[in-house]
């Protein structure tokens, strides 16, 4: 599971740690700017609008703007024991998010593929970032760094059925939690893993060879 997945309606790994998105959270979160805010936050720990800001290349009132906005909508919260009177601290209220109402998208379409868009950018982006990082990471994990693509075709009971076994076998591999992290063995870093499934509508068949 990642920051921002999918909801299957009968994921066992939904807990109290997620935040499945309704029509509020959707338009609050319908914004490039926010959902990189809540991953931040998620990744690195409390952050300041000033830190933040840095990180995502804008100017402080525009982070301390969208962190409000967030908090209006109960992503983030303010950490009480790190801030003063000069300056709030901000922490994320939840460890992912999960996003795939058809109903909802259907009656919000412009939130959902403003937010569908914006987790898209920030995916590609967390890949730029690991490829301009990959030459200077240890060989034993730039070995294991891997970009690959299948084209199938299936039929959409299939498709679903394969989006399920990917969550059954990621589900048996240990999530990037506090209390994991503390406990991992030696040598375990966070890895992301970030899947696509891309219904590519209208494509002719591949037409066979003549021997």
């Amino acid at each position: 599971m990642t920051d921002h997945t999918p909801h299957p309606s009968d994921d066992p790994s939904l807990d109290e740690g997620s935040v499945v998105l309704d029509a509020k959270g959707l338009r609050a979160m319908a914004h490039p700017v926010r959902v990189q805010v809540v991953g931040l936050l998620r990744k690195h720990g409390p952050s300041t609008a000033t830190r933040l800001a840095e990180r995502l290349g804008v100017n402080s009132g525009t982070a301390s703007y969208h962190l409000r906005q967030l908090g209006a909508a109960g992503f983030v919260e303010e950490d009480t024991e790190r801030g003063n009177a000069r300056e709030r601290w901000w922490r994320s209220v939840h460890r992912s998010t999960w996003f795939n109402d058809p109903e909802l998208a259907e009656r919000e379409p412009e939130a959902a593929l403003a937010y569908q868009q914006s987790v898209a950018s920030i995916y590609a982006l967390r890949t730029r970032q690991t490829l301009n990082e990959l030459q200077t990471m240890p060989r034993v994990w730039r070995e294991r760094f891997d970009l690959s693509d299948w084209v199938l075709r299936l039929t959409p009971e299939e498709t679903a059925a394969l989006y399920q076994e990917l969550g059954d076998v990621i589900g048996r591999y240990r999530r990037d939690t506090p209390e994991n992290a503390a406990t991992a063995p030696a040598g375990a870093e966070r890895v992301g893993l970030i899947t696509h499934i891309l219904p590519e509508l209208n494509t002719p068949a591949p037409e066979e060879e003549t021997p």
